[in-house]
């Protein structure tokens, strides 16, 4: 059958009959709009991302299923970062007619794989036909209690800063993608990214992270937002910035590659967070919990400006600070 003999309705069935029952969810899909209850006492969260063919993925170098994987992965992952649990998502999508329905229910299966690890709930969305590629839109909503949720702007003076995981294998995983590789693990961290889920409702239900954000524009970018909201500064020390041994491995014979790409290239999705120095002994613990690598990279000062400085000791300037669509 072609997208075309199935319907915007028949296709928004065929989506909906892969979603379980939740007793919070009052009324799904199918109607105007969507109910639910969230829990008692706790504020709703609400995030949304825009996927467009062409902008931030290409059909040629990507798999329906990854692809619906990675759609919802970057809302978790903003989620993840203000330490909400994960509860609904809406989801909608502008369909060329060149895309097959084979597409598609790949597409919605990956979707609803990355949906039922983290217990989120399909409640509704927008399906319509595109003059140019496929755009995804993804909306979504999670829970958390009001004085757990952890925002960009609590940084303090003297609070450390901290990453999880490695950062610059997706922004490789990409170069590597558009020179003909189809696998392997860097192209894996950017075709599939795992969003630090679990690793953010810890922190935040700890109470030990002061701002926190999700590293999806590139460390420098991503960290000026907390320095400007926090009305702070940092020192960075790019000596304790973590590489894969796949990542150093890769660019070890190009120059400056390693620094620019783990700086600014973006889409690594970790969480880079501060803390009060006391909590230092307990993130590496807490990380350690739920299987997730955390390393100590700088920390906040009152100075106003951020600081990076190279293994030299002397300050080093970034050949790049991140994506900006506008830019």
């Amino acid at each position: 059958m072609k997208l075309k003999e199935l319907g915007e309705f028949g296709l928004i069935d065929r989506f909906a009959a892969g979603v379980p029952d939740r007793a919070s969810v009052r009324i799904g899909i199918g109607d105007d709009a969507a109910a639910f209850e969230p829990a008692e006492g706790h504020l709703s969260l609400v995030t949304s991302d825009m996927l467009i063919e062409g902008v931030h993925f290409d059909l040629a170098l990507c798999d329906p299923v990854t692809l619906g994987r990675k759609s919802l992965a970057v809302n978790l992952s903003d989620l993840a970062a203000m330490g909400a649990r994960p509860r609904y998502f809406l989801l909608s999508l502008a369909i060329p007619p060149s895309l097959t329905l084979e597409f598609l229910d790949g597409f919605i299966a990956g979707i609803m794989q990355r949906a039922e690890q983290f217990g989120a709930t399909l409640v509704g969305g927008d399906t319509c036909s595109s003059k140019g590629g496929l755009v995804i839109s993804v909306t979504a909503i999670g829970e958390q209690l009001p004085g757990l949720v952890v925002r960009r702007s609590g940084a303090r003076p003297g609070d450390l800063l901290f990453v999880t995981g490695t950062l610059g294998d997706s922004a490789l995983g990409l170069e590597l993608l558009r020179k003909g590789e189809r696998s392997g693990p860097m192209v894996g961290r950017h075709l599939d990214p795992e969003p630090r889920v679990a690793a953010g409702i810890m922190l935040a239900e700890a109470g030990v992270a002061t701002a926190m954000i999700d590293v999806s524009d590139g460390l420098l970018a991503d960290l000026g937002h907390i320095l400007r909201l926090s009305r702070v500064g940092a020192r960075l020390e790019l000596a304790n910035v973590p590489l894969s041994p796949g990542y150093r491995e890769e660019t070890s014979s190009s120059a400056g590659a390693p620094l620019s790409l783990a700086l600014g290239g973006g889409e690594d999705y970790e969480l880079l967070f501060t803390t009060p120095p006391l909590f230092k002994e307990r993130v590496f613990s807490l990380l350690a919990e739920c299987g997730v690598g955390v390393s100590l990279i700088g920390e906040i000062t009152a100075s106003g400006r951020l600081s990076i400085i190279g293994e030299d000791g002397e300050e080093y300037r970034p050949a790049r600070t991140g994506y900006n669509h506008f830019s």
